[in-house]
């Protein structure tokens, strides 16, 4: 598969740098939509990230700001659970090793210091580790992931990694609810085990898929995911869902249902990430942004009058 996708990155790095050359500034059109959705290539990710998510003007316009919160007196709670998170981070990779020279363990403690003091609210939480050591081997500058963090983690996916986590729990039963839609077969095998889709996606949400589908693939969903937002995450689970449908109606136990999760997120289909994300946007079907942000507020609106104890 390597073999035959080296040749399809040669092109697209060849178009890319076509297209740079001809309009040095991102404009969104359905040209450049393609293009994302075909893969951008590895060199350009950081580039492209930061001017289709709207970080490269925020930084512009705040310059010095990222300094500036690593210069401030951080919370000692702050520094603590960061600090507990080091060692979990990426533990094979050798870059993120402490002995390695140079670490990207301090670049990330930096990165996640400074977002704790910029969003308070949050401060640190399990799984923002992972995001910000991609960020770092993406675009190998602090400053630059700071800002791609602040539009995942600030804009994109609002309420994600506060401490109730209201957007992770409202977009996991968005997509029980898409399922339902969709594959009502497999909706109503899930409807068998409540909080099924708290245990088996709360993962791929909450780490934006990092150790869940591979490497090449999960960079080609965030492609998507910096230029379209957050409801290429609905495509990229839907398709694992709808394509390996027959193998989920075969469990006939919570521990199957489990096991095949985990499998069809490692199996062959998820590794050939060019053929994945052919199938991410023609399998699901029509899925609007004004679907999504229904359903959200929906199963927001829920949510909250739980936890508060209204009927």
């Amino acid at each position: 598969m390597m073999k035959a996708y080296v040749s399809v990155l040669d092109r697209r790095s060849m178009r890319w740098t076509k297209l740079l050359q001809e309009k040095p500034h991102l404009q969104r059109s359905l040209t450049v939509k393609r293009y994302v959705r075909k893969g951008v290539p590895n060199q350009l990710r950081a580039r492209i990230w930061m001017a289709a998510s709207g970080a490269q003007e925020r930084l512009e316009g705040n310059r010095g700001y990222y300094q500036s919160l690593l210069a401030m007196e951080p919370d000692g709670g702050l520094k603590e659970s960061i600090h507990t998170d080091m060692h979990r981070t990426f533990p094979d990779n050798v870059l993120f090793q402490s002995k390695a020279e140079p670490s990207l363990q301090s670049s990330l403690y930096n990165v996640l210091l400074a977002y704790g003091q910029h969003n308070a609210h949050v401060g640190y939480c399990q799984g923002m580790n992972f995001i910000a050591g991609y960020l770092i081997i993406i675009t190998k500058d602090e400053e630059t992931s700071f800002w791609l963090m602040d539009a995942l983690l600030g804009r994109m996916l609002p309420d994600f990694y506060s401490p109730a986590m209201t957007g992770l729990k409202a977009d996991q039963e968005v997509l029980a609810a898409l399922v339902r839609a969709k594959a009502p077969a497999v909706g109503q095998l899930m409807a068998q085990y409540p909080g099924i889709w708290t245990l088996l996606v709360s993962r791929w949400f909450i780490c934006l898929f990092i150790d869940v589908l591979p490497i090449e693939t999960v960079l080609r969903v965030w492609d998507c995911l910096f230029y379209e937002g957050s409801k290429v995450l609905f495509r990229a689970a839907l398709t694992l869902i709808l394509h390996h449908q027959q193998q989920i109606l075969s469990a006939r136990s919570l521990t199957d249902v489990c096991e095949c999760f985990k499998q069809i997120t490692c199996g062959a289909f998820a590794l050939d990430c060019h053929a994945f994300m052919q199938k991410i946007f023609t399998e699901p079907g029509s899925l609007s942004t004004a679907t999504i942000d229904k359903l959200r507020e929906k199963c927001r609106r829920r949510i909250l009058e739980e936890e508060s104890g209204r009927p």
